[in-house]
């Protein structure tokens, strides 16, 4: 069980990471980009610390394509998430559809094969 569940929890960490490192610098806009670059630049190593062992250790129960598409639902999650708490922003319709769509296509990914 700890085999599947510690790739997504490792997986939720980095990307709270990356989230930051991509997209924090929006609240300081009168930084000078080069500190802003070097910044984010910092909090994304920790981010690979976290997401190279969610991927290597993942893959032994896991697909690549799986990863991936897990990956990119819990990205989503945790930028809408980031977007309202951290940015201010909100959420609307079309986002949620989209995000859907892209959570739709993952689950896609964990379905048993279609025969042909």
């Amino acid at each position: 069980m700890i085999d599947r569940l510690l790739p997504i929890g490792l997986l939720i960490l980095s990307n709270i990471f990356m989230t930051f490192a991509w997209y924090g610098h929006l609240r300081f806009k009168a930084a000078p980009l080069f500190l802003v670059i070097l910044v984010s630049w910092l909090i994304a190593l920790p981010e690979y610390m976290l997401a190279v062992p969610a991927n290597r250790w993942g893959s032994s129960v896991y697909s690549a394509a799986q990863l991936k598409g897990m990956q990119e639902v819990i990205t989503l999650a945790v930028f809408a998430v980031f977007s309202i708490l951290y940015l201010g922003q909100k959420i609307t319709v079309n986002h949620l559809i989209g995000f859907a769509l892209i959570a739709a296509g993952a689950f896609f990914l964990f379905r048993a094969p279609v025969s042909a």
